[in-house]
């Protein structure tokens, strides 16, 4: 596999996990082989696009059988650098940030959340399902002691800021914002925006 990631363009990185769940779906189903005409059938993507995707990795598949399904799930797995768990915490413990914590499809997917933060006295020391909301003042140590590097935004759009540059001091290196804001963080951190609002409205334009 020759993985030179630096020279893969972000919109085709962000394919990457789409290939994995209709994978993880066809292994579910028992089936051992399909092909880029099928996967294109399955996601909406061109055969074509997908083909030229996964060339930015290396040769995947055999002429006359395809993919092995099994076999590109473990290789998109490892691309991805999901072969091992990552721990993540959740900064904010609202009704977003309550809701994430307590998701367990995290976990089947490479991602574990270890802990939920809140600078709010009226929420620290609660439980929030399997969890005991921590101050947020405990974040920098509890990063440095549990290796922790990636970390989830779920607080209000004015905070978000001031919460990306904690994060981002105490050595967190992929963010996923749940604020509506973009955020002003180094180059070394890699930030993934989630906000429903913008695809609601994006919909919009396609009603009548």
């Amino acid at each position: 596999m020759d993985n030179t990631e630096n020279e893969v363009p972000d919109i085709v990185v962000g394919r990457l996990p789409i290939y994995l769940r209709a994978l993880s779906t066809m292994q579910a189903d028992g089936k051992l082989y399909t092909s880029s005409h099928e996967l294109a059938e399955w996601l909406g993507i061109s055969s074509a696009q997908i083909r030229k995707d996964l060339s930015h990795f290396g040769e995947f598949g055999k002429q006359g059988t395809g993919y092995s399904v099994a076999g590109l799930y473990e290789e998109l797995r490892q691309i991805l650098h999901l072969d091992r768990e990552w721990p993540l915490i959740v900064v904010g413990s609202g009704n977003i940030g309550s809701a994430v914590a307590s998701y367990s499809g995290f976990a089947q997917r490479g991602f574990r959340v270890v802990a939920l933060f809140d600078n709010d006295p009226a929420k620290v020391g609660a439980r929030v399902g399997n969890f005991i909301v921590r101050d947020n003042a405990e974040i920098e140590s509890f990063v440095a002691e549990s290796h922790v590097l990636h970390a989830m935004i779920a607080v209000p759009a004015q905070h978000a800021q001031q919460v990306a540059d904690l994060l981002v001091d105490c050595g967190i290196r992929g963010i996923l914002n749940y604020a509506p804001i973009n955020l002003n963080v180094p180059s070394t951190v890699h930030v993934e925006y989630i906000d429903p609002v913008l695809h609601l409205q994006k919909m919009t334009y396609y009603l009548e």
